[in-house]
């Protein structure tokens, strides 16, 4: 018996209710209460592949999966392309200076994919460093979470990065949820270990939004940059869980304020039989549109609350942060939120300055980085929270290692 889940129950005789002798139900029944199982015979078990043919050992378990187990982190890793554009350089293309940018969004310079740079390959990269972090081979990788608007496949990419990883025994698939990918896909991550049994999860936050940024609107052009992040989630038992408390939230009105829509051009082809809005036409993705002052006035008032949610169900007061750690977007609006949250400056974690908005890699970046760099150390409690398009946001309460 497998349950919607995917785990395999095991089986348990249940009294029949019997029947009249006509072979009808009686009108009423008396209720037989469900046989409680214990936890630890809750299994479920992996199939093994072998050049891409699945084997005859598909049948047994590689490993035995234990639902109910916590998660933590316990690596993670970065990349960034080679290009690095600057504020000065912005300012020989449209109207706009260092000192304007930087007093606006904190923003100084912003790396963009350039020559043969992919976003596939800076999530590869990321992932593998993570990996070596954790000190987890690829192998036993149970899932790969590609978090991304942006995927250089509209069909998405996690397969393909999971496959140059090397993580033969993992199944893979993309988040979209622009800015707040991450959260979403760290906290799905999480359920994954949680309830259907999996060890090791690796999440990758990526995103080239150079590639939907209209260079010529200065309102939007010096915001963004590419780059990709990513940790490894690992099972751990349920007294040392790492997520302490979530919350994640969206709302669908505030669309109008940040999208990147398709619109259609003509149709390729003249002749349409006589039938009418045949063929459909060829669909193009529009650059950034986004209404500055409503998003802001929507991240300084929902992240927060979302923080706030999150560390009630935690059970920690502000005090007990560590760290903050927001989507990098603009440094006002981690000020305001800071302050809102009375965290102190040298607790708030930024790398704005240096990156631009990274979109979904934006928290795996710095995070990163906070990390190699000896800031943040085993045991740190730290507030994460993503915000952006759809509209949508998301925060996390985790514990780093």
């Amino acid at each position: 018996m497998v349950a919607a889940s995917g785990l395999a129950l095991p089986r348990a005789a249940a009294p029949c209710p019997a029947r009249t002798r006509a072979g009808l139900w009686p009108g009423f029944l008396r209720f037989v209460p469900p046989v409680a199982l214990p936890p630890q015979q809750l299994r479920c078990c992996a199939s093994t592949v072998d050049d891409g043919v699945v084997s005859a050992e598909a049948s047994k378990p590689r490993l035995p999966r234990v639902v109910g187990m916590g998660s933590k982190l316990v690596g993670c890793g970065s990349a960034i392309p080679t290009l690095s554009i600057s504020n000065d350089s912005l300012s020989k293309i449209v109207e706009t200076s260092d000192e304007w940018i930087a007093a606006r969004t904190g923003i100084r310079n912003r790396r963009v994919l350039s020559g043969d740079e992919t976003l596939r390959g800076l999530s590869i990269q990321a992932a593998q460093r993570a990996l070596e972090m954790a000190q987890v081979k690829a192998e036993d990788v149970d899932l790969v979470l590609l978090c991304t608007s942006t995927p250089d496949d509209l069909f998405g990419g996690a397969a393909q990065v999971l496959t140059e990883v090397g993580c033969t025994n993992a199944f893979g698939f993309d988040i979209t949820a622009a800015c707040s990918g991450f959260i979403v896909g760290l906290i799905t991550a999480t359920r994954f270990i949680k309830g259907g049994g999996l060890r090791n999860v690796l999440v990758v936050g990526a995103d080239a939004l150079s590639k939907f940024v209209d260079w010529t609107d200065r309102g939007t052009c010096i915001l963004f940059g590419d780059a990709a992040g990513a940790v490894l989630v690992q099972a751990c038992s349920a007294d040392e869980d790492g997520l302490l408390g979530f919350c994640v939230q969206s709302d669908g009105n505030g669309q109008k304020h940040l999208n990147a829509v398709t619109s259609n051009d003509e149709s390729i082809l003249s002749n349409t039989n006589g039938v009418p809005g045949f063929p459909p036409k060829k669909a193009t993705y529009s650059c950034i549109q986004m209404n500055g002052k409503e998003v802001f006035r929507f991240a300084v008032r929902c992240v927060p609350q979302s923080i706030e949610k999150a560390l009630e169900e935690a059970g920690l007061p502000a005090s007990s942060i560590d760290w903050l750690l927001l989507h990098q977007a603009n440094q006002r609006i981690i000020d305001a939120a800071a302050s809102r949250l009375d965290i102190p400056s040298d607790k708030v974690i930024s790398n704005l300055a240096n990156y631009g908005n990274t979109s979904a890699a934006s928290i795996p970046l710095a995070l990163d980085e906070a990390v190699r760099s000896g800031k943040v150390k085993t045991g740190d409690i730290i507030a994460a929270s993503g915000f952006g398009a759809g509209l949508t946001w998301g925060s996390a309460i985790i514990k780093w290692g």
